[in-house]
């Protein structure tokens, strides 16, 4: 997942960045508007955790900007000192996904962010089923074959950023995404002259050849000229 972090307060800032890239989340940093102004404008990202009392400017003018773009569709939790009910019902009015006050658990945090991935993907669970008898644990980040209630299959041996693709592919199953698209989720901000690379082709093949060892991965489809998509 990738994570835009608008906070200006620095000791905050490290400490919710350290816990989240160790969570395996890969993590941009903002500290003032205008920097979180850029960022917004050039990258697509999952989630957007935003301060609103931002040097420069109100982090809610940042929301109402970025829900206005076509480009962006990230979710938004507000993360902020201000425990005025007005400002709360603000930031959900121009979009907000959720809000946290400070100060805050990072465990709630990230309980949070996965809450917010499963609404938005239409999962119940943070078990994802694939493929003839995969499944996915996004809590766990493990990928095992043929398990049940009573006796877990053996383990699918992904790497992180093998993980993190097959991960993105499921929840935007039936989607095509660009080589571009994946990229920027897998390593942050990638340089179009970077879009005809075969870093993605590579992956996408460890990762079938992986599957294959204990099923079928035809539920990764290539498009020609374009990506790929899970069906």
């Amino acid at each position: 997942m990738h994570v835009l972090l608008v906070e200006d307060e620095k000791s905050l800032h490290q400490e919710v960045r350290q816990f989240l890239t160790q969570a395996q989340y890969l993590v941009d940093s903002a500290y003032t508007y205008a920097e979180a102004s850029e960022k917004l404008f050039v990258n697509s990202y999952d989630f957007v955790l935003l301060d609103l009392g931002l040097p420069g400017g109100d982090g809610l003018d940042l929301l109402r900007d970025a829900r206005q773009s076509e480009k962006q569709e990230a979710s938004f939790i507000i993360l902020t000192a201000r425990g005025a009910l007005d400002d709360r019902i603000k930031g959900l009015d121009l979009g907000a996904d959720d809000y946290l006050p400070k100060p805050f658990s990072l465990l709630e945090l990230t309980s949070r962010m996965q809450a917010i991935t499963r609404r938005k993907f239409g999962l119940k669970r943070p078990e994802i089923t694939f493929g003839d008898a995969f499944v996915m644990d996004v809590t766990a980040r493990t990928v095992r074959y043929g398990s049940t209630p009573e006796v877990p299959g053996p383990e699918v041996p992904l790497t992180k950023k093998e993980f993190d693709l097959l991960h993105y592919l499921l929840l935007h199953r039936g989607r095509v995404l660009t080589r571009l698209q994946l990229g920027e989720h897998l390593w942050g901000n990638v340089l179009e002259d970077d879009s005809d690379s075969n870093y993605i082709d590579v992956h996408i093949k460890n990762v079938r050849k992986k599957l294959a060892q204990f099923g079928s991965p035809d539920f990764i489809e290539t498009v020609r000229g374009i990506g790929y998509r899970a069906v």
